[in-house]
């Protein structure tokens, strides 16, 4: 059984390396540019090239559905802006056998370190991969060192983000999307912390996408696998272009300039 989840794995990792596509977004707030019609949204990332697209359940059946496409992944954890103190607390609303039935080829969920709620989303985490486990199904485990709680070790330059990793990978995740940690040599440490594959997330909505460009080199020169980016895509004028260049930089060694002519 372990090759099928290795099928799975190079299905949407392949060779390793992977331009995913989170859309969960507009769960968690709406309206949500770029997210308002779902299916431009979709078409437009499985035009582009994208290697797996992150969703909800019920996005998940709808799409699966529609487009016959098979490299979905279901997000099993939520919250919302309007949870007041309990609105980083990611709750979970969706079983592994479920989202398999529903059309999805892997899982994924969120853990913020550092919340007050953090050791309910490592024990949710921890059920995920587990039932996971048993069925032989990627997951993505998001980790973000954010919360107020955070305490971090002042030789530590990463952040706490090769300490989110870590976590990821030894309670059961496939696969880990982080964020960027400032530098190369930060960054190292944090692949370097685990064997399995480091997505780079999409940092701050301020950050243009010539400057995501750039730091997506420098992640791949540290070791990371790829990207796991939302906002900078599909809230983009020319989401499937913005793919391609990523595309080009992930699986065909592009640099940031020769990636950027893909640009729409």
């Amino acid at each position: 059984m372990a090759d099928l989840l290795s099928a799975r794995l190079e299905a949407i990792l392949p060779g390793g390396k992977g331009v995913w596509v989170p859309m969960d977004h507009s769960s968690s707030a709406f309206p949500e540019k770029g997210l308002e019609d779902s299916n431009l949204s979709v078409d437009a990332a499985i035009e582009g090239g994208a290697d797996a697209i992150i969703l909800h359940k019920g996005a998940v059946s709808y799409h699966s559905s529609r487009t016959g496409w098979n490299r979905f992944v279901c997000h099993t954890s939520v919250s919302t802006s309007h949870g007041g103190a309990r609105s980083q607390d990611k709750v979970v609303v969706a079983t592994v056998p479920e989202c398999l039935d529903r059309g999805a080829i892997g899982v994924s969920a969120q853990v913020n370190l550092g919340d007050p709620a953090e050791p309910e989303m490592i024990q949710r985490m921890g059920s995920i991969t587990t039932a996971a486990h048993k069925l032989d199904t990627p997951v993505l485990g998001m980790f973000y060192p954010r919360g107020p709680n955070l305490s971090l070790d002042p030789s530590d330059t990463t952040g706490g983000v090769a300490h989110a990793a870590r976590l990821a990978w030894e309670i059961g995740c496939n696969v880990v999307k982080v964020p960027w940690t400032g530098s190369e040599d930060s960054f190292r440490i944090v692949t370097s912390s685990v064997p399995i594959p480091v997505l780079l997330s999409g940092g701050p909505r301020k950050t243009s996408f010539i400057e995501t460009l750039e730091i997506v080199e420098k992640s791949i020169n540290a070791g990371g696998s790829g990207v796991c980016i939302g906002r900078l895509v599909f809230a983009s004028d020319d989401p499937s272009s913005h793919i391609r260049a990523l595309r080009a930089m992930i699986h065909d060694g592009a640099n940031p300039e020769e990636a950027s002519r893909h640009l729409g």
